[in-house]
């Protein structure tokens, strides 16, 4: 098994949050146009879609080239963004799209959930090396977490569903993002008693 490998956290930053803000950016710009290719006519979101997937694959390509490995969350996303983005394209309809997003959200939930049923936390399994914390608080990080990620789910479902498709790429872009990391933020500082005191090894 190949090594892991550090590299510069701005340039990691940039390869994994670029891909986001150039389909947000690309749809800024194409939006109000319209794309006719081989008989179809094809709006701004979904062209921007069709952009985004392999900008999205070329950045996981760089970071897994520099850093040797890729997460099982950054594997997952990446097939739900090229299965769904292709449905997109194929049927050239934008809610296949939107849907990712809500099935993303609600599988990490389920998994987690799955986990703790066993008397696990899947979380801990992913996160352990680099966040050194006792069974106890993954296990309460991993319940917050699977409610979290119901609720992001939930809420997908009733932007995409009753709002503009303006909203939706602004929230999705920004809003999900930054709730997901103010919530893991705080609990991170309520759990800090849970933390392994690396003095103590």
């Amino acid at each position: 098994m190949a090594d892991k490998k550090e590299i510069n956290p701005f340039l990691k930053q940039v390869l994994e949050l670029g891909p986001p803000l150039a389909f947000f950016f690309i749809y800024l710009r194409l939006r109000d146009d319209s794309f006719p290719i081989g008989g179809t006519e094809y709006s701004g979101f979904i062209v921007a879609t069709i952009i985004f997937v392999p900008l999205m694959l070329g950045a996981m390509g760089i970071l897994w080239y520099l850093t040797g490995k890729l997460s099982r969350m950054q594997i997952f996303t990446a097939i739900m963004v090229i299965f769904f983005g292709g449905l997109t394209a194929w049927f050239n309809d934008e809610r296949f799209f939107k849907m990712k997003t809500t099935l993303v959200y609600g599988f990490f939930s389920l998994m987690l959930g799955i986990g703790l049923l066993q008397g696990k936390s899947y979380l801990a399994y992913v996160l352990d090396e680099m966040l050194p914390m006792r069974h106890e608080g993954w296990m309460i990080l991993t319940r917050r977490l699977c409610a979290c990620f119901a609720v992001l789910a939930v809420a997908n479902e009733l932007v995409w569903r009753t709002l503009s498709t303006d909203l939706w790429v602004k929230i999705e872009t920004f809003g999900f993002p930054i709730a997901l990391m103010g919530f893991l933020m705080l609990q991170f500082s309520i759990l800090q008693s849970y933390m392994d005191d690396p003095d103590q090894n």
